[in-house]
């Protein structure tokens, strides 16, 4: 088994360099509301493009953990695959994955549990190109500092199938759950506006089969999650709905950002 897996996108999507990175992510992070105690927090929707274009989306989620990161020990990591085409969800093979920040190790029991599924399979090639994972570690690297990760490719997979594996994996209050998308794509900014409001609607009523095909690039791993997180009894709380061309971005071809928390429900 490979030892690491480099970073593929640092100095693309976010910095690469170890202490810009640093005060990049930091800043973002202190940019964002903090609760002031815990919420049972067990699972994160956030964006996965440039930091320039969503980071502030993806900060204003992980910031919400502050008060229970002495308390996380594993995260659950699953994004869709860009770059290579296939079924189910792909472990990686390497023993840890590398920022400009540090090393962080894979949780290789983790894997263990849920490698006899069949949907699940070790696959290289999908973690190697695949940013829609690392651009999310360096801020768990800062507001979680020491963690394991159990990162997941997800390719074409039905909803029970995600579902089945996260269950293996739920866990307890040390076990977070992070599923990477973005949402709409290269629509006029009014346009992708009401498409995510839709998508936001059946996030917070966990509906996984209100999720279309163009309403979210990691459809796959965000409805098997509304499906888990229904059978849970857990609440989708909204963050942040933005899309590309509240920034930067031209607002003739946008794309779609948006953060959500689930937690349990208060008995």
């Amino acid at each position: 088994m490979p030892t690491l897996r480099p970073p593929a996108v640092a100095g693309l999507f976010y910095p690469d360099d170890p202490a810009t990175l640093q005060r990049e992510v930091d800043r973002l992070l202190a940019a964002a509301p903090h609760p002031s105690a815990p919420t049972a927090i067990k699972a994160l929707v956030v964006p996965h493009a440039g930091y320039v274009y969503s980071g502030a989306t993806a900060a204003r989620a992980f910031a919400e953990l502050t008060p229970q990161a002495d308390t996380i020990e594993r995260v659950i990591l699953l994004g869709p695959a860009h770059r290579v085409g296939f079924l189910g969800l792909a472990l990686a093979d390497t023993q840890s994955f590398v920022t400009p920040l540090g090393p962080v190790p894979l949780d290789l029991e983790a894997s263990a549990l849920i490698a006899s599924l069949p949907q699940v399979h070790t696959l290289a090639t999908a973690h190697q190109l695949e940013h829609s994972l690392e651009v999310q570690l360096p801020f768990l690297q800062r507001v979680l500092g020491a963690f394991k990760l159990l990162p997941l490719v997800v390719g074409e997979a039905q909803p029970q199938e995600v579902a089945e594996v996260l269950d293996r994996l739920w866990g307890g209050p040390e076990t977070l759950i992070v599923v990477s998308s973005d949402l709409s794509h290269y629509l006029p900014y009014a346009q992708a506006q009401r498409r995510d409001r839709h998508t936001c609607q059946a996030v917070e009523a966990l509906d996984e089969t209100a999720i279309g095909e163009q309403d979210a690039c990691g459809r796959h791993p965000l409805r098997g999650l509304l499906r888990c997180a229904k059978a849970h009894h857990l609440t989708a709380t909204t963050l942040a709905l933005c899309n590309s061309g509240d920034g930067i971005g031209d607002r003739q071809r946008v794309v779609g950002y948006g953060a959500w928390r689930f937690c349990e429900a208060e008995a």
